[in-house]
């Protein structure tokens, strides 16, 4: 693996914390992070609700799992392989990280103040394991089936849709979405590529 990639990846898994930490520990970023919260969550009407209902749902391992069953089944057996493996990977190091940080979810910290429409998740709130999941899903993939530019942005729109699904629906803070796919990049680049045949 070149010295860049790891740099890369350290640098976005580092910079992950330090959003992480500058959300719990200092003031000014606790209040804009809630400000954030609170301007997406509010809500913006039942056509809103409803799609980012489904959309949210493309960050669970579900979704990574047929995913990948998708691409075993068209003939990208390796890629399929590679994403998956990936993907479990980072959620299995993001409910680590949970534990560790042990931050309350919105509704905890502010039950009255928090617009909900899931089931709280099982689970601490920061990092955010749904736009980490995809993120990596999604950045694996696209190496490996070697994406165009355009493709990738597209990619990126959809992680970034999902993140702000989990602010909207009131299960994470912006910071918390910010350092799942930040994570989830993290993981990727540094996730060994394949070999070309």
């Amino acid at each position: 693996m070149g010295i860049g990639r790891w740099l890369w990846g350290a640098g976005l898994f580092v910079g992950a914390c330090a959003i992480g930490s500058a959300a719990i520990n200092h003031p000014e970023f606790v209040e804009a992070d809630q400000d954030v919260f609170d301007a997406i969550n509010a809500g913006h009407g039942p056509e809103a609700d409803r799609v980012l209902l489904t959309v949210t749902e493309l960050g669970s391992l579900y979704a990574a799992g047929a995913a990948a069953a998708s691409l075993f089944v068209v003939g990208r057996r390796r890629t399929a392989t590679r994403a998956l493996a990936a993907t479990c990977g980072t959620w299995l190091l993001l409910q680590g990280m949970k534990k560790v940080v042990d931050r309350p979810r919105p509704l905890d910290a502010d039950p009255d103040g928090t617009r909900q429409l899931v089931a709280r998740p099982n689970g601490m709130s920061w990092p955010s394991s749904h736009p980490a999941v995809l993120t990596t899903f999604t950045r694996v993939a696209a190496q490996d089936l070697e994406l165009g530019v355009a493709s990738r942005v597209a990619l990126s729109a959809l992680d970034a849709t999902v993140a702000t699904s989990r602010v909207y629906l009131g299960v994470h803070y912006p910071s918390d979405v910010l350092s799942g796919l930040l994570i989830g990049r993290a993981v990727a680049r540094l996730w060994p590529r394949a070999r070309r045949s």
